[in-house]
């Protein structure tokens, strides 16, 4: 289809509204691998040259749906907030990215595609992202509507009239697509000059987003022919890519339709569990296994990731590990879901099971960083074994303990958080990158900061300003809920270079940058900002040379501050042991400089105070004495001091408990055991929905017992379901669990765990015939310590002796997206006594110890608590 010229012309001449159009300039020369893409028939994607192609990066949604609304209601111009959030794209390492086109934004229903505000910003990202020689995947139909996490909002596109079940099948709506497909593919960049399908920074086409095939193979394959034809027919000459991770026993139907390769996606964490969760995640990432990779490599075909995420994990360990287990299973190139667009990061509105940014989650933004150095230094299908032996790979370590990520080589040193470790070539590096301290930068605050070579005696300095995730980001969210912060401040920083000795100059070189420092023994104080650091400050001349070699020499994307009240978080331990100290750690930012923070136990007559002590950054750090920690509950406050009033929380409320008229009495509270008593570990009332199932079940309920105030929760399964993709010859095929996290429980315990002996577990058979329930610990290690009960219908109380628990398979929990991986974690299950201080969860099982025969029957149990004695 020709461009609609008209429209095109009012947007060329910024007549609507998403900002002015900059100059247009011929694409950049690339540095990195662009132009025609093949796949051999080993199934791998390769450049015309013969290399094969990498990729790493991510999802970035701006010009569409609610990231564009959103945009617009906070007075942000989108294509400037793509221009810095680019930056940090480049700045990462990233060199490719993938986004599922908001069809319904940018078609009629007819297919006809519309040049409106949309495309004209989604055209000026690709434009920048090839000035910056970062390859991508379009995904032209998305299927979706436009809203989340709003309600959809009218559009003229033939996914809103049909929506994606019809989109499938219905001949006006395939029609539509065909010529859809057309035209998007035939559609000219005005930026650029050049069609899409002829765009040289193309790498594949993705025919759409996640479709959900039904029916008969044959009219899926007539369905895929159709949209590649499509494709093709604009002359576009890549690979054609289709999603296969959908109905996978499509999947030789798919291939039938003349697709080049199939796209995946991971949440091995699975979605939307609200908070974080407390778990040790690299068990869950440790394989990539996919059931029907014979089917692909009988079709030569390729393999890409559209989407992964360790979704409502706020922690930055995962993302390198997932990494390697893609490059294991042969995946060439992947896209993280999603950047958080940095005007919007500090709402985490767009999608909030994830949360992405390089001013918002430094630590996390960097472990993308290093999972884009796996994916081009790791060969495709190497395989490092199974955790925990696999936490060094190659010039790769992962660290659940110290939340870490790090890649050591002899030119680049990137790291996640505090590190040890020593780089492995000091003289050699010519890149870091790191949060936190290590042997080479020390640094108090808690922004990125990175270290580039320039010449042998120079180098270029990028501080980013301060973060701090303020409240939790994977909860309901809204626009005028803040859950992260940026913060400006003048900061320590030591740096070990032997190119610049212990004297040397910074010289600010970014826009607007006039800070100036000096240094003594390699020690100075910084501002976030772009610096040359040497023996002597540069001339004009040499920054110019400088500049002409690397363009963004200067370029600086931080935040301005949003500190404009006091924040404070603390997530106080649920129940410790009587008698123990209990350590009290809390972040603290406020636009004021001077701060007290203390603990407030008691009340405004017999009330205690405790100092804290800030330990840099924004930490502040101290302990309960063991003198007040009774048994029963704990209720403290925590109270913030500076020279403009004071303020208490968890009420976040102006004030002191000390206040006769301090009335926001909600302290956080600590539930106290006498080493005599159970820990509860699970209380169905309590706990109320604070928990992983393997799968969804009508059969579930919280049910009030007997005794007042005490919750069962039932589960009566119609029969036990069939665990997806078990392999005919297991010994067990049917299974239902469901998992409790405890480590947040367990946390202050620590030694006094060694003195419990049992398991006490509070639970009733239903239907009037007694059910095998397996009760299990599961650790942080990846394992599993499990025994089946037989309970009874008249019997509620039993014991299980913690020597008589036995390894047993672990439910991987939360389930994982894709729905084929498998079912259980497959490291060894190794001999040897439960180590309690590594308990994660308590989880139950249908399953185990039920016949085949009786699986297929009803079974029920009501699980009331599951203690610790």
């Amino acid at each position: 289809m020709k461009l609609r010229q008209a429209v095109a012309a009012q947007l060329l001449l910024g007549l609507l509204f998403c900002g002015s159009i900059k100059p247009v300039k011929t694409l950049a020369q690339s540095t990195s691998p662009s132009g025609m893409v093949t796949v051999d028939d080993q199934g791998v994607m390769r450049w015309e040259s013969g290399e094969e192609v990498y990729g790493f990066g991510v999802n970035y949604t701006v010009p569409f749906a609610h990231a564009f609304r959103s945009a617009k209601k906070l007075g942000v111009d989108p294509l400037e907030a793509i221009d810095q959030d680019i930056y940090h794209f480049k700045r990462l390492g990233f060199d490719l990215y993938r986004c599922h086109v908001w069809d319904t934004e940018i078609s009629d229903t007819l297919g006809n595609l519309l040049y409106n505000e949309h495309l004209h910003a989604f055209d000026y990202l690709l434009y920048k992202l090839a000035q910056n020689d970062i390859n991508y995947v379009l995904t032209p139909i998305a299927y979706w509507g436009n809203g989340w996490p709003e309600p959809d909002y009218p559009t003229p596109g033939f996914s809103h009239k049909y929506g994606k079940s019809d989109c499938l099948t219905n001949p006006e709506a395939i029609k539509a697509q065909e010529n859809y497909l057309t035209q998007f593919m035939n559609h000219v960049n005005p930026y650029t000059g050049v069609a899409y399908k002829d765009d040289p920074h193309v790498v594949a086409v993705e025919i759409s987003n996640e479709p959900h095939h039904g029916g008969e193979g044959e009219a899926v394959t007539a369905f895929v022919d159709k949209m590649v034809r499509a494709v093709r027919k604009s002359g576009y000459q890549k690979p054609v890519f289709y999603n296969i991770s959908h109905s996978v026993h499509f999947v030789n139907d798919y291939f039938a339709g003349g697709i080049d390769g199939g796209t995946f996606q991971w949440y091995p964490t699975g979605l939307t569990y609200q908070s974080e969760l407390p778990i040790n995640a690299l068990p869950n990432v440790d394989h990539y296994r996919i059931p029907f990779e014979a089917d692909i490599k009988k079709h030569s075909g390729a393999k890409l990731v559209y989407e992964f995420d360790a979704a409502d994990i706020n922690k930055t360990y995962p993302y390198a590990a997932m990494a390697r287990s893609f490059r294991t299973a042969g995946i060439q190139i992947a896209t993280h879901f999603s950047y958080d667009p940095t005007f919007l990061a500090y709402a985490n509105t767009e999608y909030n099971t994830h949360y992405m940014n390089l001013a918002y989650t430094p630590g996390k933004a960097l472990s993308l960083m290093i999972a884009s150095e796996v994916f081009h230094r790791i060969p495709m299908y190497k395989n490092f074994g199974s955790y925990p032996d696999n936490t060094t790979f190659d010039d790769f370590r992962v660290s659940y303990e110290e939340d870490l990520a790090q890649l050591n080589t002899n030119d680049k040193f990137y790291y996640t958080n505090d590190t040890r470790d020593q780089p492995v070539a000091p003289d050699a590096l010519q890149h870091l990158a790191g949060v936190g301290q290590s042997p080479v930068v020390r640094y108090d605050g808690t922004g990125a900061y990175f270290l580039d070579k320039l010449s042998d005696n120079s180098w270029r300095l990028e501080v980013l300003p301060d973060a701090l995730t303020v409240q939790n980001p994977f909860g309901r969210n809204a626009l005028d809920k803040t859950v992260g912060v940026i913060q400006w401040n003048d900061r320590s920083m030591t740096i070990d270079l032997k190119s610049v000795g212990k004297s040397f100059t910074l010289t600010p070189i970014n826009d607007g940058n006039t800070y100036t420092t000096t240094t003594s023994d390699g020690s100075f104080r910084v501002r976030p900002g772009v610096y040359v650091v040497s023996e002597q400050a540069p001339s004009a001349d040499v920054l110019r040379n400088w500049e002409s070699a690397n363009p963004h020499l200067r370029s600086f994307a931080g935040p301005e501050s949003t500190v404009d009240r006091d924040y404070l978080t603390h997530t106080p331990v649920r129940a410790a042991p009587a008698g123990k100290d209990i350590p009290i750690e809390v972040q603290v930012t406020s636009p004021r400089k001077k701060l007290n923070v203390q603990v407030f136990i008691g009340d405004r007559w017999q009330g205690t105070t405790i100092d804290l002590k800030h330990t840099g950054g924004f930490t502040y750090e101290g302990s309960i004495p063991a003198d007040q920690v009774r048994p029963g509950t704990l209720n403290y406050y925590l109270v913030v001091h500076h020279e403009h009033g004071t303020r208490t929380f968890p009420a976040d409320a102006a004030g002191s408990p000390f206040d006769w008229d301090f009335h926001q009495r909600n302290p956080y509270e600590v539930t106290i055991t006498p080493a005599d008593k159970p820990i509860v570990l699970f209380s169905a009332g309590r706990d109320a929905y604070q928990w992983s199932q393997s799968r969804w079940s009508r059969g579930q309920q919280l049910v009030e017992e007997e005794l007042p105030g005490v919750q069962s929760l039932e589960v009566n399964l119609e029969e036990v379901f069939q665990i997806p993709f078990a392999p005919k010859e297991a010994g067990n095929t049917r299974d239902f669990t469901i998992r409790h996290f405890t480590k947040p429980l367990l946390k202050a315990f620590g030694n006094t765990l060694r003195e419990r002996e049992k398991l006490i577990v509070h639970a009733r058979a239903l239907n009037d015939k007694p059910v095998h329930c397996q009760i299990a610990l599961t650790t942080d290690k990846g394992t599993a310590y499990g025994y089946v009960l037989k309970v009874e219908p008249g019997k509620e109380r039993y014991e299980i002796a913690l020597a008589d628990l036995r390894p047993v398979p672990m439910v991987t929990m939360p389930r994982p997206y894709p729905t084929f991986l498998p079912y259980y974690l497959e490291g060894e299950r190794r001999e040897g006594n439960l180590d309690l201080s590594s308990v994660e969860s308590v989880q139950w099982s249908l399953g185990p110890g039920i016949t085949p025969a009786e699986a297929e029957k009803r079974q029920g149990v009501a699980v009331t608590f599951i203690m610790l004695e």
